[in-house]
């Protein structure tokens, strides 16, 4: 156990940009509705995952549809309110802790606000271990566990209940009435007791964002032994796939995701050289001279050339110079399963799922 305060959730926020593989949007109006919620209410109570009782009551927070949208609306002062007492009714217990669905972007940010604002404790884990554009792909899912109840409220008031008959149906009915409220809403989903969570969460997420946070502001004192890139491979366990200029960005919104395709000219060693990334909402495919260096599940995220600080989908600029590197994704994500919820195919990308660290063999990548 330990309590978490403004500087934490600096770091947190930084770390969780880069796990969100270009997508979850930009953590920083999140981050401010953290900051806000603990300078109201004081630090929030953070709880190691073999902390938590096994017949505990958890549930995941969240906000749902596009950050963007979040961005103009903001979150409200009773949402948080309205969430926890329809769980609570619905389910006939109190909820013990809370935990993000995601590590990236808004949805690392808010469940921090909703523990200080609800006096709830935050678990350190989470179902993904990166972001994920659909509710359905969660090691949850995986472990067999429920969406449903599933609670949905705006800052208008509007209030539903979900009980679909599968996680699939719950992202599809979500989405709609998402779209009816104006395009963001927030969620509470998930409801599972602390062995389920033991069992199939990514444990210690929040301290990874966090430790990821702090090495990537302070990734230029690494010392006279390291440069910063090499700095910066090391402590991310990272895969340089790429180093060069944004030329193009091509984007469009299809059933309220944003879909596109990033085209890259290589510039230091690798000039001369060309590459792509394809994103929906989340990076899914980096593409090297014409051979597939990375997909998903595995994390593909673009950095600035110069600071390292993660660059969002949202903040793709022509110009801009920028580092491609794969990251390992959560071992349960390698699974049968794992590849069915969020393998390349599913997403429409025409290539098998093959580990970033086999797809780099023989010196592709650097680690």
């Amino acid at each position: 156990m330990r309590k978490l305060d403004i500087k934490d959730v600096e770091d947190i926020a930084l770390g969780a940009a880069l796990l969100g593989a270009g997508g979850g949007g930009d953590p920083y109006i999140g981050k401010l509705v953290a900051m806000g919620a603990i300078k109201e209410k004081g630090p929030v109570t953070m709880l190691d995952p073999e902390e938590v009782a096994d017949d505990a009551v958890i549930v995941a927070i969240a906000m749902m549809g596009a950050p963007t949208v979040l961005a103009e609306k903001a979150v409200g002062k009773s949402e948080y309110d309205t969430l926890n007492q329809t769980m609570t009714q619905y389910l006939g217990e109190k909820i013990s802790a809370i935990i993000p669905i995601e590590a990236g972007g808004v949805n690392s940010m808010l469940p921090i606000a909703a523990s200080a604002k609800l006096g709830i404790p935050l678990v350190d884990a989470d179902g993904m271990g990166r972001a994920f554009p659909e509710l359905q792909m969660v090691t949850f899912t995986i472990g067999g566990i429920d969406a449903c109840p599933m609670a949905l409220t705006d800052e208008k008031g509007n209030n539903v209940v979900f009980n679909a008959i599968d996680n699939k149906w719950t992202e599809e009915l979500a989405r709609a009435v998402t779209m009816s409220c104006g395009g963001a809403v927030s969620v509470a989903l998930y409801p599972m007791t602390g062995a389920q969570l033991k069992k199939y969460g990514v444990k210690n997420i929040i301290t990874r964002s966090q430790m990821l946070g702090k090495a990537i502001r302070t990734v230029k004192e690494c010392g006279e032994d390291k440069t910063p890139e090499e700095h910066f491979l090391e402590f991310t366990q990272g895969y340089k796939l790429f180093k060069g200029k944004i030329k193009d960005v091509l984007r469009e919104t299809r059933g309220a995701f944003n879909f596109g395709k990033v085209m890259l000219e290589g510039i230091g060693e690798y000039k001369g050289q060309e590459a792509f990334v394809e994103f929906q909402n989340e990076n899914l495919l980096a593409n090297v001279n014409g051979e597939i260096l990375a997909t998903v599940p595995d994390l593909i995220c673009l950095v600035d050339a110069e600071t390292f600080s993660p660059v969002t989908t949202d903040a793709l600029k022509y110009g801009k110079r920028v580092y491609v590197v794969g990251l390992q994704c959560f071992e349960m994500w390698r699974t049968e399963k794992g590849i069915e919820l969020t393998g390349p195919r599913y997403f429409g990308c025409d290539t098998d799922y093959i580990p970033v660290e086999e797809r780099c063999k023989g010196g592709a990548a650097n680690v």
